[in-house]
């Protein structure tokens, strides 16, 4: 099962500083973003919505603001900026700012949904044993596609996930969300990898070019897994941009 959303803050904690509210991505949880927990705390008080509980986007996006604070810096990674977009949808109010990392607004193709229903009702034939070893190495820059720490911690919050989640975050089609991107007016910061062979440079690009104030950073060898590839530079990035938008302006 995945965690409710929660908060973590230190004892030191600024009431100015923000809330942060971030969103994982499939079959991940909170221990995503370990690496940079400490630092992002620094920035806000850190929230963590639960995408494992709904097979919508739409009832994602609802569950999540149903927990969220008033209002927040929204930061979703990969399926968590599918989320994100549709929490911009329906609350743009309540986001003072948001990061899209590793993600899209690209709809899934045929083939994609064929595949996953496929996954789907074998899924639902057999005991859950995590993800597959190819699904895994895809999602790291092809140097650490063997790397056993990384490859562990992927699938342990996969299996932490489990079966149920599994079904659930499969069975969300992603809509195709480009015709809503210009109507997001907070500041948002888009983030892509070089290397991601799961979203690509080109479609954040894409959606950088319709969100009137983005701006768009690509880190260089990198997979799509950047808090766990790259999480000091990609901390640096988000750090460097909510001081600016964010802190500086209040």
């Amino acid at each position: 099962m995945t965690q409710p959303l929660s908060h973590h803050s230190h004892d030191r904690h600024d009431r100015s500083l923000p809330q942060l509210l971030l969103l994982p991505g499939f079959m991940l949880d909170q221990t995503l973003w370990d690496d940079m927990r400490d630092g992002l705390a620094q920035l806000g008080q850190l929230h963590f919505g639960d995408l494992g509980q709904d097979d919508s986007i739409s009832a994602m996006a609802t569950r999540v603001l149903q927990n969220a604070p008033p209002r927040f810096v929204l930061i979703g990674f990969s399926m968590g900026g599918y989320v994100a977009q549709a929490i911009m949808q329906r609350a743009p109010e309540r986001v003072i700012a948001l990061a899209l990392l590793n993600t899209s607004a690209r709809q899934q193709d045929p083939r994609e949904i064929a595949g996953n229903r496929m996954q789907l009702e074998l899924a639902r034939q057999v005991p859950f044993k995590g993800l597959t070893s190819r699904a895994l190495a895809s999602s790291l820059h092809p140097d650490r596609a063997h790397d056993r720490v990384l490859l562990d911690r992927l699938q342990a919050m996969a299996l932490r996930n489990g079966k149920e989640v599994f079904i659930r975050q499969l069975s969300a089609l992603r809509s195709d969300g480009y015709a809503e991107l210009e109507n997001i007016g907070c500041p948002t910061l888009i983030v892509a990898s070089s290397n991601d062979q799961l979203s690509s440079i080109a479609e954040a690009q894409l959606m950088a070019s319709r969100i009137p104030a983005a701006s768009m950073v690509v880190i260089e060898d990198c997979g799509h897994m950047t808090p766990l590839e790259k999480p000091a530079q990609l901390l640096q990035i988000l750090s460097d941009w909510l001081t600016a938008i964010v802190i500086g302006s209040t």
